[in-house]
């Protein structure tokens, strides 16, 4: 006996949106309050208290005058900020041309299932209703491929746009003291966060409800045809991640290696030329980048759980409030993720350099908390009591409780894995000092320690996963394991402000050093840095979480979607299928891993060039030309992100046409197997080798002092291990989650087509 919900079809239809604007207007607010730090000179009138710069400086600067920094500080912003933009629009014109052709492939290859025909076809789950014909579901999954492509484009690029806004601001306030600093930066990465949640949401839904006009009844037509949402979202990702990865190493590796270990330079120094392109690479791989990718994740697990719901008692009984069910949590999780944003700006002070990281992860643990609350309210008001799920063939009972512990052990993996991830990744605990502590022997002990620290941190988050993984499958199938992805995925708003404000702390680091501010404000940053580079690790862990769960919820989709009933590890077709399958990610890696090196390695040979053949480089009396090295950085990840890319598109689209749906499955559980492994790991030792430079550079502890100062052989062995570990943890870590997921989600959309047509060497053998 299937219940009606308590919330009804408008209250749905109200909430939702509602939720969402709610998302746009707090994000419009917090953008707003970062803007009334001016960068310009004039000084406010005597009445203007509290945001002026009437407000005395903590010090003032030594022998700077105000002016000439301020002016300074707006230069190198507007440097940045332009290389970011330059090669964001570079990006996405070669990213455009393969929108197209790939939108075009989605065309051909679905309406090619029933041979391009308009007359209406017998639905797949319930014999006696007629659905819409394949055609009409090749046109709109090509429609929201297009629509989940542009919304994730303007994600990275709005990320990047607050980004490049808010560095210089966050440098000027740093004068003010350590709490000024960070309230402007964590502003501004919640408005990132915000903007990226709500705008996901409403077009999502305002999707839906426009492709419902056509559809009418046929809920299992317009569900999968709105998988290529999903598509959409992680191939710009993709793109977004590899190539900006590429980019922030290349200019990363190349500064590094020959400002700090040979010409015993500072980081950020105004004499290094690499040094914008660095800045500028923070913007493009760390902002733009992650909010495409986790904008992908978030639009991947709605659709997986969509598509599961449609073919289940809501979409059989048309029960819109319990369809709609994945995305009232991620409404609720916007309202959640505000009363916790206002914890760390408004309710909490951070008035000294040890409540920065402290106060960041009571985000997490705030907004895990409020948000178990939330779903608690949305299970019981929009769902029915009780309820079937669709499941391998057969329809499965399930509760409501039941799905409120499928979201909540997906929600509360996510914080587990946040914290491991931080304990083997911040400099206050013992992994990542061994790690400092293995440099006095070198460079090579370093590397040693640092692999073992990221191998060992895979532990617990894959119990975590396979724990979640369980409980929810038990309770309800595969729609539990989609649900439990969009419990990881609920805070997302949170998640991506502590994310973005990293790579904003580290661009005020940066224009502090170049626009010669005083030592006091850089150790300010500094600081705000480091625990920016924790956090950094922290949202990477979720990523990477959320894209295990989220694959293997449209791992399953697609199960149900080619009509597969069961998944025989021991028929050669799958066994074959598994092995190339956990083959991809080393291969994706090795590709992005030798290009960051390529890249690097033309880096390295122009700065060397620049400080050899420009007079006066060295004394800080001539200019470096940081225009030649933005242009290697660009022209390198623009050329090298197309082969990784490649591979990851077409291996579904020639595994599914050549070897079948049995075999791509086999590659698909294969990839997520292997992939979420190296995907730890990877992330893990590049953020400890980071940190573990940091330790010794800081010099806070009697240990850290006995291993420094900079310049030091310890020093210089950590900053090597650093360099080894940047493509590791920016590039090929990140990019191994949207590797798992899209080969998933481009299979559950081209899933009717290979169940059709693929196969063809086993057919002809």
């Amino acid at each position: 006996m299937v219940t009606s919900p308590i919330l009804s079809e408008l209250g749905t239809e109200i909430l939702i949106p509602i939720c969402a604007v709610i998302g746009i207007i707090f994000s419009l607010f917090q953008w707003y309050l970062v803007s009334q730090v001016k960068l310009t000179v004039e000084k406010p009138a005597a009445g203007d208290g509290k945001n002026g710069y009437t407000e005395a400086l903590i010090e003032e600067e030594e022998g700077v005058n105000d002016h000439a920094v301020v002016q300074k500080c707006a230069e190198i912003q507007n440097a940045i900020s332009e290389g970011a933009t330059s090669f964001l629009f570079t990006e996405y014109q070669y990213v455009g041309i393969f929108m197209v052709i790939f939108a075009v492939l989605i065309f051909v290859f679905l309406g090619s299932v029933e041979g391009f025909s308009t007359s209406s076809k017998i639905c797949t789950y319930d014999a006696t209703r007629m659905c819409k014909p394949a055609l009409m579901t090749a046109v709109f999954s090509t429609v929201s491929f297009l629509l989940g492509a542009i919304t994730s484009v303007v994600s990275g690029f709005l990320g990047m746009k607050i980004a490049t806004y808010a560095n210089a601001r966050t440098t000027l306030e740093a004068r003010k003291g350590v709490s000024k600093a960070f309230i402007v930066a964590f502003r501004s990465g919640a408005v990132m966060g915000f903007l990226l949640a709500a705008n996901g949401l409403l077009v999502l839904y305002i999707t839906i409800n426009l492709f419902k006009i056509y559809y009418g009844d046929d809920w299992e037509g317009l569900f999968e045809s709105i998988t290529g949402y999903g598509l959409g979202g992680s191939s710009m990702a993709l793109f977004g991640r590899v190539g900006g990865g590429i980019y922030t190493k290349a200019a990363d590796v190349g500064a590094d290696l020959v400002g700090k270990v040979e010409r015993n330079i500072p980081e950020d120094d105004p004499r290094n030329p690499a040094v914008i392109a660095d800045n500028v690479g923070d913007n493009v791989g760390d902002i733009a980048g992650m909010g495409s990718d986790l904008f992908g994740s978030y639009a991947e697990s709605s659709c997986a759980a969509l598509v599961v719901a449609s073919i289940s008692s809501f979409g059989n009984t048309h029960d819109f409030t319990s369809m709609m069910y994945p995305l009232t949590v991620s409404s609720v999780g916007i309202l959640v993720c505000l009363i916790t944003t206002l914890f760390a700006t408004d309710f909490f002070e951070v008035k000294t350099v040890e409540q920065i990281e402290p106060s960041l992860k009571n985000q997490l643990i705030i907004s895990t908390v409020l948000m178990t609350i939330g779903i608690a309210i949305v299970s019981w008001i929009a769902l029915p009591s009780s309820f079937t799920i669709f499941n391998f063939g057969a329809q499965k009972v399930v509760k409501n409780w039941q799905l409120f512990l499928c979201v909540g052990v997906g929600l509360w993996a996510g914080l587990i894995i946040g914290f491991v991830t931080e304990y083997y990744t911040s400099n206050a605990y013992s992994p990542v000092q061994d790690v400092a502590d293995s440099c006095r022997t070198g460079a090579a002990t370093n590397v040693i320690f640092g692999l073992a620290l990221g191998y060992k941190s895979v532990i617990i988050p894959i119990f975590a996963i396979a724990i979640s993984i369980f409980v929810s499958f038990s309770f309800a199938a595969m729609y539990g394991v989609a649900v439990a992805a969009l419990g990881m995925l609920s805070t997302i708003a949170t998640g991506l402000a502590i994310d973005a404000y990293g790579p904003i702390s580290d661009n005020a680091g940066g224009i502090a050093e170049m626009a010669g501010m005083s030592h006091r404000i850089r150790e300010r940053t500094d600081a705000l840095d480091a625990a920016g580079n924790t956090t950094a690790a922290i949202g990477k862990g979720f990523a990477i979480g959320s894209a295990a769960l989220v694959s293997l919820a449209l791992f399953g989709a697609f199960v149900s979607r080619a009509e597969i009933t069961t998944v025989d590890v021991l028929t050669p077709k799958v066994f074959i299928g598994l092995l190339v399958g956990a083959m991809l990610p080393y291969w994706f890696s090795a590709m992005t891993m030798k290009s960051v090196g390529k890249a690097a390695l033309k880096m390295v040979e122009e700065v060397r060039r620049q400080f050899n053949t420009i007079p006066g480089l060295m004394e800080g009396t001539a200019k470096p030309d940081y225009a030649t090295c933005v242009k290697i950085s660009t022209d390198a990840s623009i050329k090298e992100m197309i082969p990784p890319g490649a591979l990851v598109m077409l291996t579904p689209l020639i595994v599914g046409i050549l070897f079948g749906v049995e075999t791509l499955s086999g590659v698909l559980a294969g990839s997520l197997v292997s992939g979420v492994q190296i995907a730890i790991s990877a992330s893990n030792t590049g953020g400890a080798w980071d940190n573990a430079k940091k330790y010794i550079e800081a010099g806070v502890s009697e240990h850290a002092k006995s291993l420094g100062p900079k310049g030091s052989d310890p020093h210089k062995a950590a900053v090597i291990g650093d360099t080894v570990g940047d493509p590791l943890k920016d590039t090929s870590g990140p990019s191994l989650n949207i590797l798992i997921k899209l080969m998933a989600v481009e299979s559950l959309v081209f899933a009717p087509f290979f169940a059709t047509h693929g196969g063809l060497l086993f057919k002809l053998f």
